[in-house]
């Protein structure tokens, strides 16, 4: 599939803006190469042991997306701004879970005086 036309991935979002269910649909393969393309930048930063990989992460970023009630999408730019932030995101999102893990995520508390009275 070639390049969208320009004003094509604009025109379905402005379909989204007036409440089209079709329109992500329509949009996934306009955008998909681009999505990907910034999700691969992010990856380059991230930890060779990471379990999310690029296309990973933006299949997360389109289950968010289809949640997503009332944006007012200005046009495509502001569309992947919106995008590469929300991949920011779940990235921050998947660090802090592992975080939470690798300190004890619902271990038993334990007060630190042991119980014992003095």
């Amino acid at each position: 599939m070639g390049r969208p036309a320009v004003g094509e991935i604009t025109q379905v979002l402005d379909d989204w803006n007036r409440g089209d269910d079709q329109a992500l649909v329509k949009l996934t393969p306009l955008v998909y190469r681009q999505l990907y393309r910034i999700a691969r930048r992010y990856m380059i930063g991230q930890d060779a042991t990471h379990l999310l990989v690029t296309t990973a992460l933006v299949n997360e970023l389109y289950l968010r997306l289809v949640k997503l009630e009332d944006v007012d999408w200005q046009d495509r730019e502001h569309f992947f701004a919106f995008c590469a932030r929300l991949m920011r995101n779940i990235l921050c999102d998947y660090a802090r879970s592992q975080s939470f893990e690798k300190r004890g995520a619902g271990a038993e508390m334990v007060p630190l005086d042991g119980g014992y009275k003095a």
